[in-house]
């Protein structure tokens, strides 16, 4: 539960600095949480204006800050992937060994209901070529 809250507290700074730098008016949804922008428009103080360089940074700054952690998404996965392939190999190892310990436990041992059936119908069946 407080991983969610730490997840749902960044993104709620995050929205809220992209509001507040905008300057857009206050969305009519009542949100359970005071925004900035809600804040903002009851105080007094004006907002500052942003000029398009700075509303062309921002989003030059967020674009950046999604491919550097998607490349890092990416590094992490792409060094992962040895030991993914590693483990389905171990696991199609240990269904070939188990195939062929039940193969061997069957020719070794073989089970007295499978070797009678056997024996019972070819039994029956030379007495019915006979």
């Amino acid at each position: 539960m407080r991983d969610q809250d730490d997840g749902s507290g960044v993104l709620y700074q995050l929205f809220s600095m992209i509001v507040n730098i905008l300057g857009s008016p206050p969305l009519p949804i009542p949100f359970p949480f005071p925004t900035a922008a809600t804040l903002a428009s009851s105080s007094s103080a004006p907002s500052p204006q942003v000029s398009p360089i700075g509303f062309a940074g921002l989003f030059i700054g967020i674009s950046f800050a999604m491919m550097l952690f998607g490349t890092a998404i990416f590094v992490i996965g792409f060094m992962l992937m040895p030991l993914i392939i590693a483990l389905v190999m171990l696991f199609y190892l240990a269904r070939i060994v188990s195939n062929l310990s039940h193969l061997a436990s069957i020719v070794i041992v073989p089970s007295s209901k499978i070797v009678t059936a056997k024996i019972r119908s070819s039994l029956n069946g030379a007495k019915a070529v006979k």
